[in-house]
């Protein structure tokens, strides 16, 4: 019976890019930008790589369909190169290939990398395109926004929860990123916001307004992964460790109208923590977790993903947030970076740019925004596709003997 890789892969180092408006920077530069960064980090030489996996989202825009631009942009030393996509979770898919393949024993020393240029598009949200006469995201009719404005008004209605209730909770998830998000140099939006400014914003579909939607960013995030043998080999100390890995992907239960799902939560996402939790042998996670990187495309994401989590009682998280809960300085901060709603979501890289945070922070390296309390376990969870269908990756990873 599989027993899973709790500490069986150590993270060697990592990078990450400046997300935002990067006119300046192409894919590949913005690849070579975070993978500086990661192999300083990791004190080896490129040489050293066995082999590598690149996450990206919309390959036709940016990448192609191969993993050669990573080769050639890193010069990697004429190893293999996988490029996967899953979505939303493309990059901590790529992560998984990296630490499977270290954890296997397929490999010594292993590069995740996600990348995304999404501003060039000319697009103001996610590009649109057509493969035959199927849409990318296979089942998806309207747009994002109004898809997740349906989760809100589905959870109202399951929980019995005002309107004006739930639109103070889904604004406090979106003044707290904002704060965080200003401590860190790498967001693209660094502006503090208050609860008048969320509330009284233009309308984008009720009762998602303005500063409860993610933007569209460039960038990129690196990680280089190896086993703690060979990590203290190298002279590492402080290990951060990858306690579980996790990825649920929806089978079309939801849709089957068969009186299961009732749109107000992500199915896989409570499946995939479900294994993640059991791999890594966590059977508290409210007392266990020190901090959390969720999927905040939209405000009420994080929320009901509290809920999918564990992380809150059923239908309680608008009262938990609302109490301060995942603040930066709550029970279980979530976003103490910014999340999403302040990196935007350059696809590719947005499931490396939150396990990123999470090994700074545990680590004791994030500045401004460190966590007073140690952390000592943190988890990652991208959501890709949408609330019908989709794929639900979480990523915990924790100090060596935590």
């Amino acid at each position: 019976m599989a027993k899973g890789i709790k500490d069986k892969v150590a993270i060697l180092g990592m990078g990450c890019s400046r997300f935002g408006e990067r006119w300046d920077m192409d894919a590949d530069n913005l690849m070579v930008e975070a993978f500086e960064e990661a192999i300083a980090d990791a004190a080896i030489d490129v040489s050293q790589i066995d082999a590598a996996w690149m996450g990206v989202g919309f390959d036709a825009m940016n990448i192609g369909p191969s993993g050669l631009p990573l080769s050639i942009a890193l010069r990697l030393p004429n190893i293999g190169v996988t490029k996967v996509e899953n979505y939303c979770a493309s990059g901590t898919e790529s992560f998984r290939g990296a630490v499977y393949a270290v954890a296997s024993g397929a490999a010594d020393i292993a590069l995740a990398l996600g990348v995304e240029k999404l501003k060039d598009t000319g697009y103001g949200g996610l590009p649109v395109r057509t493969r035959g006469t199927t849409f990318d995201m296979v089942g998806v009719t309207g747009s994002a926004p109004g898809n997740f404005a349906q989760v809100a008004s589905a959870y109202r209605a399951a929980h019995n929860v005002s309107k004006d209730d739930l639109k103070r909770a889904i604004a406090h998830v979106s003044v707290k990123s904002h704060a965080n998000g200003a401590k860190n140099p790498k967001a693209h939006l660094r502006k503090v916001v208050d609860m008048d400014t969320v509330l009284n914003a233009p309308m984008i579909a009720e009762p998602l307004g303005l500063y409860d939607c993610c933007g569209v960013s460039d960038g990129a995030a690196c990680a280089i992964v190896t086993t703690p043998e060979i990590a203290r080999a190298l002279g590492k100390t402080d290990l951060v460790t990858v306690k579980a890995l996790q990825i649920a992907a929806s089978n079309g239960w939801e849709l089957q109208h068969a009186g299961g799902w009732n749109g107000s939560y992500f199915h896989p996402t409570r499946v995939a923590a479900k294994r993640a939790y059991d791999e890594a042998g966590i059977t508290s996670p409210r007392d266990q977790l020190s901090l959390t990187e969720v999927h905040d495309c939209f405000s009420i994401t994080e929320l009901v993903t509290m809920e999918d989590l564990f992380l809150s009682d059923e239908g309680q998280a608008w009262k938990d947030v609302l109490n301060g809960d995942f603040d930066a300085d709550g029970r279980t901060p979530c976003q103490i970076d910014g999340g999403l709603k302040c990196f935007g979501h350059p696809i590719g890289a947005s499931g490396l740019r939150m396990i990123y945070e999470n090994y700074l922070q545990l680590l004791g390296r994030a500045g401004d925004r460190q966590r007073k309390t140690p952390p000592s376990l943190a988890l990652s969870h991208n959501l890709g596709g949408m609330p019908s269908q989709n794929v639900s990756a979480i990523a915990i990873v924790g100090l060596a003997d935590a």
